[in-house]
């Protein structure tokens, strides 16, 4: 693995770089309808330049880009806090031009491409998640058409999208992972409920939440809606997932509160006795530890990179950098608490927080990440077995 990047991908990433800095508006809204808005907006203008498919064949509206110059956007995206195109780009279309008709590919990949459509991932359910295999949620066939009876939980940006591609059981007799279907459905269809779950990090912003609560009820979807085989939805999900695990974004969300905590600890802090926290040895201790897993993090990433841009399959080299990743944003958010003190505790809106309240929001924000796209307990199962070849059970 060479991760020397070529003259010409150090121009690319000074291209994206600048293409960021003058199209994204960057800061906070006060309400999450607004954020969605903006997000829309800008990702209206990736799909302009060229940039929101970017990676993808000429022939389904992609710029035909290396895998590497689509690994550069997303890094350079993150940083930024930039929307790169959401679910639809990095995960449905992806899967689409592996396992969709053609008939799919005609409808579905174009509006993506171009920047109109949202969309939401129904996986998980109230008693699957870990074991999402287990996901009761039925889909009956009826003639040209399935109907949906179910429930799912954490469906994250329902109340914006405009389609979900959902994970649903169609042979309740068949061992779990064999009858399992995999469709695409309009979130308008008659008969879907969204509900939305406040979150721990909320503060006074009544349409602030991100997850969701989504029920189904009598809810008809087209058969030819479903990507793959009937039954066989549980394998063409396996490579979504391996697509939302394999992202740099969760090593470059940990990158700019680590900056700040790092300019906030040469100041003096007066509510900490005229002393900076770079004065205090163990906080030294815990920048440096961060910066090593930073580097890390990068690296577990560019792996990843490196294999699709070798054509091999990553598995549980998606699995690794994304449990690290993850693990890597709790443990600089634990770590920028403990140096601000008590007062790194206070949200944003108390005028006394250090740092606008950014590490107590950072802080709450990041206990799902080791739950969300599956828990660290998964991922470090798939690295055992699959990895290492490690016996189950």
């Amino acid at each position: 693995m060479d991760f020397n990047f070529t003259t010409k991908q150090t121009e690319f990433r000074s291209t994206v770089h600048d293409f960021i800095e003058n199209n994204w508006v960057k800061g906070a809204w006060a309400a999450r309808s607004e954020r969605w808005k903006a997000a829309r907006a800008y990702e209206s203008s990736l799909a302009d330049g060229g940039w929101l498919t970017m990676s993808w064949p000429e022939d389904y509206g992609g710029g035909g880009a290396t895998y590497w110059e689509q690994m550069i956007f997303n890094e350079e995206s993150a940083l930024a806090n930039a929307p790169s195109g959401g679910q639809g780009a990095d995960r449905v279309g992806p899967v689409l031009i592996i396992h969709g008709t053609d008939a799919q590919k005609q409808e579905h990949l174009p509006p993506i491409a171009q920047g109109e459509v949202m969309w939401c991932q129904g996986y998980s359910e109230p008693g699957s998640g870990s074991d999402l295999a287990s996901l009761q949620t039925r889909a009956t066939r009826d003639g040209d058409d399935f109907i949906i009876n179910g429930q799912k939980i954490w469906t994250s940006g329902a109340m914006e999208a405009d389609w979900v591609h959902i994970l649903t059981r169609t042979d309740a007799e068949a061992p779990k992972h064999r009858g399992i279907s995999y469709f695409m459905l309009k979130l308008d269809t008659p008969g879907i409920t969204i509900r939305p779950i406040s979150q721990l990090h909320d503060e006074g912003d009544s349409d602030g939440h991100g997850f969701n609560e989504t029920f189904f009820e009598d809810v008809r979807v087209p058969a030819k809606n479903m990507i793959g085989e009937e039954n066989r939805g549980w394998y063409v999900a396996a490579t979504a997932l391996d697509f939302e695990r394999s992202g740099i974004h969760r090593m470059a969300g940990a990158i700019s509160p680590y900056y700040r905590l790092l300019e906030n600890a040469k100041e003096v802090n007066s509510r900490g006795r005229g002393r900076k926290i770079s004065d205090h040895a163990p906080s030294r201790q815990a920048l440096a530890e961060t910066r090593i897993e930073i580097e890390v993090a990068r690296y577990l990433g560019y792996r990843v990179t490196w294999m699709q841009a070798s054509n091999l399959v990553p598995n549980q080299e998606s699995s690794m950098s994304k449990m690290f990743g993850s693990e890597l944003q709790q443990r600089t958010a634990r770590r920028g608490i403990s140096m601000l003190g008590l007062y790194g505790g206070l949200r944003p809106s108390d005028s006394h927080a250090p740092l606008s309240g950014e590490f107590c929001q950072y802080y709450m924000t990041t206990v799902s990440l080791t739950i969300a796209a599956g828990t660290s307990e998964i991922q470090r199962n798939i690295i055992a077995t699959r990895g290492l070849g490690l016996p189950r059970g």
